[in-house]
This record gives C-alpha cells, structure tokens and sequence, in this order.
C-alpha cells in the first residue's frame, strides 16, 4: 500500500513582518549613517576648501608676476583696496646720451624736439610694437613732469613709440620728444623702459556675485578710474570672492610697505557658492616686492 506524506503549507512574510523588518533596516542604516557623515562631509569640505586655496593661489600668482614687472613707481591703489593699477613694462635698456660723447650714434635729445630717433646702447632685449610707450626716468605720482600717468599732458617723461622695432634693433623711433625741454629730467643711468599697457586688477560685483578681473588695453589716464566696463582687454581671475575690502594694500599713508615698496594681496574665496550649506571661506596673504629705482 502506498503511504502518501502530507506536504507541509508554505507560508510568506506577513505585512507585520516586513514592516518590522524594513524599520530594523532603517534603524541600522541610520546608525551607519551617522558614523560615516562626519568623514564624507569632512572629504567634500577638505576638496572644496582645496580647490577655492587653488584658485586664489593661481590669481595671487598672476597679480604677483604682472606687479613685478610694473613701471617704477607706478604702482597705485584704490581707497578702499579694491583695485590696484600699474604700467606693465615689457623691456628696458639705455640711451646713448650726448654727454656719453660718441661718433656715429643718434643720442636721445634733451634739447632739440625734433630729434625723434635715438640709439639703443647694446640693442633692445625684446621687440617693441608701434604705439607702446616710451618712459625715462619716472618718479611717480606728484612728481611731475617725471610721472608716466602724465601722458596726456605737455609736461611728461612718456611718449609713444612711432615705429616697430625688433629685437636686437639699436635705434627706437619716437611719434614726439617731450623730453627736450627745460625741466626734463634724464636718467642718471642713461636707463629707459617699455611700457605694453597699464593694467588693473579689480574686484568688483557681476551678476550679482564678486569676481576679480584684469583689465588691460586701454588708455593711460591721469587718475584711477573705477568704471573698466568697456576695456578693451578683461580677464576672470577669481570667482566666489568673498570680500573685496582691502585686497590690495600700498597706500601712500602706508609708510612702512611704501619704504620697503611691498605690495600687499589678501585674497578671501567662498569654499562654495555664497549661501550654499557647509560654506567656508579660504583667506590668502601674498607680498609682492617691486622695484622703485627708475
């Protein structure tokens, strides 16, 4: 006789079980989410903090190479330390002076203003381009006529370049002189300089949000002038600046960096965009010495 064996019933989860099952899972998932927040939100805040001290490295970096090659004593800064502008020196070299005594050489005149070409002791370092600037011995502001910012009036140590000139090239061609006249001052040195284009540096608020950009291309001009928008040349330095008040210092009623002609950068960046969670700031300081013997 064949004995059949009684299957047993099968049976699944019941909606009690699965849902004390699901909050055992959240329980425990919110257990292990508190140990691990504190280390992932301590990752994102060290790569954002990593990535906003990058990018103010780089814009220091850049402001500090360009202000070491600026005119001597052409530096200056804004009132409230928001901007800094200065004339960008491409190449330099001496004149051959009348005093110097030599044959066959065209000196720079100090007398004739009609003498326009010059000889370059030793030749240029660098080409120059038409319509660069020309500058001997510039003293800075108040100083005049040995200030370089005084090139759109008669009495200035500056005046363009009429003709290209390669490197090497032993003679430089002026569109005027003004330095033949009474009160000229020469070089002690014999020693001139190549100005390319004034530049600024400025903070300023666009869409917005504060950036710091550079401006260059424009005209040279007796005093600073806040209002860049329309600059032939602009460049985004920095975004998510998070204060433009006193980023560059070189005040003249700053003895102590102007006696030691040290311009000083302080640079905040948001570690994130402004009002995001977690937002920090990054704060770089960078001095930047300059030459002042002209």
């Amino acid at each position: 006789m064949i004995q059949h064996t009684p299957r047993r019933g099968q049976r699944g989860f019941t909606l009690v079980e699965a849902i004390i099952a699901i909050v055992i899972i959240g329980i425990l998932g919110a257990i292990v989410a508190v140990f691990i927040r504190a280390p992932i939100q301590g990752y994102v805040d060290s790569v954002a903090r990593a990535e906003a001290g990058d990018e103010a490295d780089l814009a220091l970096r850049r402001m500090a190479r360009e202000i070491r090659l600026a005119l001597p004593n052409s530096v200056r800064v804004s009132p409230t330390g928001d901007a800094i502008e200065f004339l960008l020196t491409k190449t330099g070299g001496r004149y051959l002076a009348a005093e110097d005594g030599a044959v066959g050489g065209k000196p720079l005149d100090f007398v004739d203003a009609t003498r326009l070409t010059f000889t370059v002791v030793g030749g240029l370092q660098a080409a120059v381009a038409k319509g660069e600037y020309l500058v001997v011995y510039n003293l800075g502001s108040g100083m005049g006529p040995a200030d370089a910012y005084g090139f759109n009036g008669t009495d200035r140590n500056i005046a363009r370049i009429d003709l290209a000139a390669a490197r090497d090239a032993t003679e430089i061609t002026l569109s005027d002189n003004p330095f033949a006249r009474n009160d000229a001052m020469p070089s002690p040195g014999r020693r001139f300089q190549v100005v390319s284009s004034p530049v600024t540096f400025q903070c300023e608020s666009k869409g917005g949000k504060l950036v710091l950009t550079r401006y260059s291309g424009y005209n040279i001009r007796t005093g600073m002038n806040e209002a860049m928008a329309g600059t032939i040349g602009s460049a985004l330095l920095a975004r998510r600046v998070a204060s433009c008040a006193n980023l560059f210092n070189y005040a003249e009623s700053d003895a102590e960096l102007r006696r030691t002609a040290l311009v000083l950068l302080t640079l905040v960046l948001h570690t994130r965009g402004a009002g995001d969670a977690g937002e920090g700031t990054v704060r770089l300081i960078h001095q930047v010495h300059v030459d002042n013997t002209p």
